[in-house]
């Protein structure tokens, strides 16, 4: 009988947890998907290019959104079972707490193992290919910031005039640029040609012009000064073109996780603290345990009595989902920052949620375990029969 019951209540948080994964992460991939859509549109970007570029940014959005899922789904599941009264109707079989909640520990073990994956090796390799995708796009599609006769601003501090683009995309003809990246400065520069250049090594985009004049004009001075040049460059921001994807150079968050202990290792031994690496490296196994951390928590919450489940299971997961991640922001600012010990500063929420869990857990397996009065009373006819159906499949 428990097998069978094992089965039924795994299956009972598979939808809920796929419903809040697809939730929680379109709510956080909405303002992306905006931009990356107004690319397609209205800049001409190939939509293959764009999914291929959607699929790198995925995997740093998953790892937080599948806890948050699993959290959500114990949640409505043990809400509805308990509003059914499956719950009860279990606990007279002789099934005890720990025994019903055996599936949802196996559950949520997988999903620990899946946020582990996705935290030690795709979000890394997402974010490094993020990297690597922009560039390839600017190099190729340079133009997607700019358009013929239109004033374009993409860029921070540049506003690009283009008379014409000539095919493949990267020459131009008759432009002008206004220039007010330097603070108290203003530069006006006219060109008669140009053309875009990719640099390899450096990952970066210049407007290279040719036949021009340069006006510039300063707060401090009247008038201005006028310089003719032969050749000219302006350094496009990427990051800014393409939707605030910064291509920087590598980070910690885009280490393999070997290469992320050399880098720790090799810091120690010259001496230096190496905190955003260490920080980084702590973060890739606290953020997977969270999934542990939020089933511990869910349980005793959803078999709490309440009329509306899903809107108070709802409620109830976005209240714990902001208040750890308030606490894991303010920790990871102390660590880097040097006011906290770098582990014990990333593994608090953690300890702090699961110590709030087991208590409330216990309560509720010590709770179950007290003979009630008039127990078979409260199940209601549905639920025995739930509960029959099972006995008699396992036969």
């Amino acid at each position: 009988m428990g097998r069978t019951l094992h089965r039924y209540v795994f299956l009972q948080i598979l939808a809920p947890f796929a419903a809040g994964l697809a939730l929680f992460t379109f709510i956080l991939l909405i303002a992306r998907i905006m931009k990356l859509v107004e690319m397609v549109v209205n800049r001409g970007v190939p939509a293959l290019e764009i999914l291929r570029v959607f699929s790198y940014i995925l995997p740093a959005f998953l790892e937080v959104t599948v806890p948050m899922a699993l959290l959500l789904a114990c949640l409505l599941a043990c809400g509805r079972l308990s509003a059914d009264s499956e719950i009860t109707a279990m606990k007279a079989a002789g099934l005890s707490l720990y025994q019903i909640a055996a599936p949802i520990a196996a559950f949520a073990g997988l999903v620990f193992a899946l946020s582990l994956f996705l935290s030690i090796y795709a979000r890394p390799w997402g974010n490094s290919a993020l990297k690597t995708a922009i560039f390839d796009l600017a190099r190729t599609r340079a133009t997607v910031g700019l358009k013929e006769h239109v004033f374009n601003d993409d860029f921070k501090g540049l506003v690009i005039y283009v008379e014409k683009i000539e095919p493949p995309g990267s020459n131009l003809r008759r432009i002008l640029i206004s220039d007010r990246r330097q603070p108290g400065e203003d530069n006006t520069v006219v060109a008669k040609r140009g053309v875009l250049v990719a640099h390899e090594d450096t990952r970066s985009v210049n407007l290279r012009l040719f036949d021009g004049t340069i006006f510039t004009s300063r707060n401090s001075e009247q008038g201005y000064h006028k310089t003719d040049f032969n050749t000219y460059d302006v350094n496009l921001n990427l990051s800014e073109a393409l939707g605030q994807m910064e291509t920087r150079e590598r980070e910690p968050s885009e280490m393999p996780l070997s290469e992320l202990r050399d880098a720790v290792t090799a810091a120690s031994a010259r001496g230096e603290a190496a905190r955003p690496e260490r920080v980084e490296l702590a973060r890739r196994f606290s953020i997977p345990f969270a999934a542990l951390v939020f089933a511990v928590i869910g349980v005793p919450l959803g078999l709490q009595p309440v009329r509306a489940v899903r809107s108070r299971g709802l409620a109830v997961s976005l209240v714990i989902i902001l208040s750890y991640y308030l606490m894991l922001s303010a920790a990871e600012t102390l660590a880097t920052q040097g006011k906290a010990p770098i582990v014990l500063a990333m593994w608090m929420p953690n300890l702090v949620l699961a110590s709030i869990g087991t208590v409330l857990f216990v309560r509720q397996a010590q709770e179950a375990a007290r003979p009630g009065e008039g127990i078979v009373s409260r199940v209601t006819g549905g639920a025995w029969h739930r509960v029959a159906t099972a006995v008699r499949r396992a036969g």
